[in-house]
């Protein structure tokens, strides 16, 4: 049986207790990612951060658009997600 009257018994009880709540705050979110992704529009293509409802910029040509997201992609160190017209990923270019 552990003595409760040692000064560790205390401050070990204190640790396991926050390493709980830490990781219980923790496995409720994802961390954020800046990955950028290149996807059909009506327009053309668009540039759209992961998450983000609204599109970063659009244009005429997938290649305008790869190239804006991979100076966003490089800024953050994260990835650009390049779809094809049908909306599936085609290819990824990682910055990390």
């Amino acid at each position: 049986m552990t003595d409760i009257k040692k000064s560790g018994f205390w401050l070990n009880l204190l640790k396991k207790i926050a390493n709980i709540i830490l990781k219980s705050l923790g496995s409720k979110s994802k961390p954020q990612t800046r990955h950028q992704h290149v996807v059909p529009h009506p327009e053309g293509w668009a540039v759209k951060g992961a998450g983000n409802s609204r599109y970063t910029a659009v244009y005429k040509y997938q290649h305008d658009a790869i190239e804006r997201a991979k100076d966003i992609a490089r800024n953050y160190g994260s990835d650009v997600i390049i779809h094809g017209k049908d909306g599936t990923i085609r290819d990824r270019i990682s910055f990390d």
